[in-house]
């Protein structure tokens, strides 16, 4: 268990009326990539949230543990949470010109970031933005810079998004279904890019989505969430091959019916 760098321990967070995470543990090792899979409103979103700590009133996180690097992120304060948002533990999400700036240039928010978490002057934040971008291919950097985010396509917004995210090279990156919103070509270029970086930058990620392909391709071990509870956890060829609950069985029809996919 030394290899496992994050574990959360019997997470259970409520929002009036309703507790969106029951009472859920797993754990992710380093440079691994997990995949978290439940339909919407199964707590998905609601845990990498907590894992930044970004739960806000009327939500609570009531109890439980979030080991990162062998610190409990429960018991940090706001500032000291601060310093890892970004730096230490970043995210991407599903609609990324909703999560960019329209009145500031790519540039200046990656540069931002950059000046944040790692105290560069503005010309040594603006080369390694430049950096970023092309790490992501997006073409002729040094020009595409000083664009804004309507000026790129969907897929390159998304790119952007994750050159934001990696340029303070964190350890562990939160994809919260960073690909639903694009098409099916687009959304393979993500994911051999997330693929890619992985290696890269000996990142851990936490991918979350409703799409038990996405999984198979890019996944070791998945977590499958029904309802903020936890209902089978364990590699993803034996969740596929021999799933033990009927919730993630039904799961996979779905996916052979859709998609015309037998689990090999």
């Amino acid at each position: 268990m030394n290899s496992r760098f994050l574990n959360i321990n019997d997470l259970v967070v409520a929002f009036p009326e309703t507790q969106a995470v029951a009472g859920v543990s797993f754990s992710v090792a380093k440079g691994e990539i997990l995949g978290i899979l439940g339909e919407s409103g199964s707590g998905k979103s609601t845990i990498a949230h907590s894992i930044l700590r970004l739960i806000y009133p009327p939500g609570k996180i009531v109890s439980g543990e979030i080991i990162f690097n062998g610190q409990d992120l429960m018991k940090l304060s706001e500032d000291e949470m601060i310093k890892i948002r970004g730096a230490k533990i970043s995210m991407i999400f599903q609609d990324p010109f909703s999560s960019l700036n329209p009145v500031f240039t790519v540039g200046e928010q990656i540069a931002e970031v950059i000046r944040l978490h790692q105290g560069l002057s503005k010309k040594q934040a603006w080369q390694k933005a430049i950096e970023m971008l092309g790490i992501v291919k997006i073409k002729d950097p040094a020009a595409r810079i000083k664009d804004y985010p309507h000026q790129f396509s969907g897929g390159m917004q998304q790119r952007v998004m994750i050159a934001m995210a990696l340029a303070c090279e964190p350890a562990l990156l939160l994809a919260d279904e960073p690909t639903t919103a694009l098409d099916a070509a687009i959304q393979d270029e993500i994911l051999n890019l997330l693929r890619e970086l992985k290696d890269k930058f000996n990142l851990s990620i936490i991918y979350i989505t409703h799409n038990f392909s996405i999984i198979k391709s890019l996944c070791s071990r998945v977590v499958v969430l029904n309802r903020g509870k936890l209902v089978e956890e364990g590699s993803v060829a034996d969740i596929l091959e021999k799933p033990q609950e009927p919730y993630t069985q039904n799961l996979i029809n779905c996916v052979k019916i859709l998609n015309n996919y037998c689990p090999t």
